[in-house]
């Protein structure tokens, strides 16, 4: 089973919700299977700062779907819960926006789909929450850690901990 890290982010409407339905969705798929949970953590918008701020997490989950497929699962949960990609514009507000980061050790690219995520590297609001997950996977082109990668950050967006999502993972069981 893959071993896959997906960003989950939110600027438009109840963020918090929208995230955790997005996770609810995710591990209701019999297919795949949480193993850790980042906090959320509220971010200034990337690319396009002219607009709200985000609620991001990222999760770790294992999974034997192949790259693509798991691409349109999440992209089937982005448009339940209310994402329309031929409305928004490119880095604009959205309900939610679900990536795939890393996928084990794969480099993929093609028309639809790139792994590792190709600005994973650059972006802080996707760096922060792997640090707490993951600080030391190595990203599988530039073979630098994600701790590493955090540090070289020139100027990262703001991102600030906002509180975390409840899983079986993180808390004990009696």
């Amino acid at each position: 089973m893959a071993l896959v890290f997906l960003s989950l982010g939110s600027n438009k409407g109840d963020r918090l919700s929208q995230i955790q339905q997005a996770v609810n969705f995710l591990t209701a798929d019999n297919s795949i299977k949480l193993v850790a949970s980042s906090a959320f953590y509220e971010t200034e918008p990337w690319g396009n700062k002219k607009q709200c701020w985000f609620v991001n997490a990222v999760i770790a989950i294992r999974t034997e779907l192949q790259p693509v497929e798991l691409l349109r699962i999440c992209q089937s949960i982005e448009a339940k819960l209310g994402r329309d990609r031929a409305l928004e514009e490119k880095w604009g507000e959205r309900a939610i926006d679900i990536d795939i980061l890393f996928y084990d050790n794969l480099v993929l690219s093609n028309e639809i789909l790139e792994i590792p995520h190709k600005y994973v590297h650059e972006r802080a609001f996707a760096l922060v929450p792997m640090l707490e997950i993951a600080p030391n996977y190595m990203h599988p082109v530039l073979n630098k850690s994600i701790l590493d990668l955090h540090d070289a950050l020139d100027d990262p967006e703001d991102v600030f901990l906002y509180g975390t999502i409840i899983t079986e993972n993180n808390y004990e069981k009696n």
